[in-house]
């Protein structure tokens, strides 16, 4: 388990009627006050003149009066954790749900980055499914003409990682907005987690049933962030020439991809070549932020409250036990 950096000053209890017992303190404080004055008052008049100089006061001697604040310390932490007081820690608990989307389209078969794009790209997805936590699921997409799933969601990173590999060059266009939208139903599909999508294209949304707009509805609504991933190259890249041998280029939509984080709470990252995009798929792993989660600590108050009875029984009962 990993050990949060630094913990939100955050506190809430679960039942925080509980902590209106508290006023009860000073009102047993006074009464314990009363009945040691009078105690002390019976006891003076019973007393020579030399006991009474040597009287101790509430005052001078502390020592007399343990055995009662320890007891009131430990009323007060049973009553705190009746109240069941939480703090903020970090949610390695149930882990987070990532789904990979990758461009499957004929696009994805340019050369620019070796040996393909498309083998670029599954290459440093896998970079990122190795950085994952031990409770995180990690799933992926496929899209080309259509959407489909290359790899169930599931904790078994080496099973997603063969399933990756497996992944074939496609000859067809490019869905943004169906991969993206199946996405958001896999990242869905087991609860409690956080979910995140991460979306990678090289091309435009130029096929399918689903715009990319009514996507980013969609992920908002499931509240998913989308980081999205435009791959590209610093010069242009000729996929291919026409009927009448004009040149066709690889084009980038990123106007589409930017929007598409924004509207999300995600990041639009530029890959030019395989190294930076090795460099993206580590650093949206790294960055992948991990929620917090309201842990209840009344165990421990319960604990703390035992030990100082226990401590209060030794000094009234014990060898250099107190006379009260």
């Amino acid at each position: 388990m990993d050990i949060p950096t630094s913990i939100k000053p955050d506190l809430a209890f679960n039942e925080p009627g509980i902590l209106t017992a508290l006023i009860l303190i000073p009102a047993i404080i006074y009464l314990y006050r009363r009945y040691s004055k009078k105690k002390r008052e019976t006891a003076l008049k019973f007393s020579s003149v030399g006991l009474i100089k040597q009287a101790p006061s509430m005052k001078t001697n502390i020592r007399m009066h343990l055995p009662f604040l320890l007891l009131l310390t430990a009323s007060a932490l049973i009553i705190i954790g009746l109240a069941d007081p939480m703090i903020p820690l970090k949610a390695l608990k149930e882990g987070v749900n990532v789904v990979l989307v990758i461009d499957d389209s004929g696009s994805m078969a340019a050369s620019d980055y070796k040996p393909t794009r498309l083998e670029a790209a599954k290459s440093s997805a896998e970079i990122l499914i190795n950085n994952l936590k031990e409770k995180d699921n990690v799933g992926v997409i496929i899209f080309e003409s259509g959407a489909t799933t290359a790899a169930y969601l599931t904790p078994y990173r080496d099973q997603v990682i063969e399933k990756l590999k497996a992944i074939k060059q496609k000859e067809g266009r490019t869905a943004i907005g169906d991969g993206l939208a199946l996405a958001i139903d896999m990242a869905s599909s087991i609860p409690n987690k956080k979910k995140i999508v991460i979306l990678l294209s090289d091309g435009v949304n130029n096929a399918g049933v689903v715009e990319p707009a009514e996507a980013i509805e969609y992920a908002k609504a499931n509240r998913i962030q989308v980081y999205t991933v435009g791959l590209g190259s610093k010069k242009p890249v000729v996929l291919g020439y026409d009927l009448f041998g004009r040149a066709q280029y690889a084009e980038l939509d990123e106007e589409t991809l930017k929007k598409i984080a924004d509207e999300t709470g995600g990041t639009y990252y530029k890959s030019v070549d395989q190294d930076t995009l090795d460099e993206i798929y580590e650093t949206i792993g790294e960055d992948i932020e991990r929620e917090w989660e309201k842990t209840s600590i009344k165990d421990w108050l319960f604990t703390a409250a035992l030990f100082v009875l226990l401590l209060d029984i030794y000094l009234i009962y014990g060898r250099y036990r107190i006379i009260v």
